[in-house]
Order: C-alpha cells, then structure tokens, then sequence
C-alpha cells in the first residue's frame, strides 16, 4: 500500500476503538470566500437568522430543542466554520484592520457551549481566549419565620 493510499484512509487513532478524531482537514492556502466571513451582525452566508435567545423561555422541556456538542474549534477555521460549528449567535462581533490592512474579527460568545473571545486575522481563527462568563443569580432565600 502507497503511503498516499494509506493516509488518505480514515482509521482508528487508538486501538480500543472507542476514541477518535473527527475533525475536517485544515486548507490554510485555500483561499478565504466571502462566504467564510461573518458579518457585522454574526451571521453567516447560508445561516438561519438568530432567534432571540429567550424564545423558548415558557416552552415545554419536550418543545425545547436539543443542542449537540459543539465541535473541536482548531487555529486555522474560518470565521464560518467556527460560528456555524459553536451553533449560537455570538454576543459581539467587532470588525478592524490591523497594520498591514487585513481583516481582523474579534468575535466573543459569552453563552452557548464554547464561551470565549475569537480573534480572527484575514478571516482565518488565529487566537481564543475564555471569557468570565456571568453566573445566572441565585433565587432569593425564603425568610425564617419567628418562633413565638
């Protein structure tokens, strides 16, 4: 068998056969579409418009959909891949340049299943960093009644 052959086969990492990667091969020469780039509001070409995130508030456990985990977010996705891959629309999205002109995206999930802030330089992830997610409050104590 060919080397080529042999790498292009998907197989098993480890030989218990209960563990391994998935993830889609990494093209960092292909070059960036404009449907691999979020817009200002952190949608996507080809994506559902995002539901406000309550909508499901007073809906039935049954009636409430269920997420599957996100997938691996590697340096390298495009903007898309990554968006579309946590699943959520993002909480922010700030569009710049850096010095040599190319796109910089910092998109930040402060919710979902991969909270963090993106950083995206000429549409590819090139840095995550987590973010201090806010805990919901805590229900009020009920007041202790006096003996008397």
């Amino acid at each position: 068998m060919k080397d080529q052959e042999w790498f292009a086969r998907p197989g098993r990492i480890f030989k218990a056969g209960n563990s391994r990667i998935e993830t889609p091969p990494l093209t960092p020469t292909a070059e960036i579409t404009p449907n691999d780039l979020v817009s200002s509001d952190g949608a996507c070409a080809g994506m559902p418009a995002p539901s406000p995130t309550d909508a499901n508030a007073n809906a039935s456990p049954e009636a409430v959909p269920v997420v599957p985990a996100a997938p691996p977010v590697a340096l390298g996705h495009t903007e898309c891949d990554v968006v579309r891959g946590i699943g959520v629309a993002p909480d922010n999205v700030n569009m710049s340049n850096n010095e040599r002109g190319d796109r910089v995206a910092l998109i930040t999930w402060m919710h979902g299943p991969r909270p963090g802030a993106y950083t995206f330089t000429s549409g590819r992830l090139t840095s995550i960093e987590r973010v201090d997610v806010p805990e919901p409050p805590k229900p009020a104590r009920p007041a202790k009644r006096k003996r008397g």
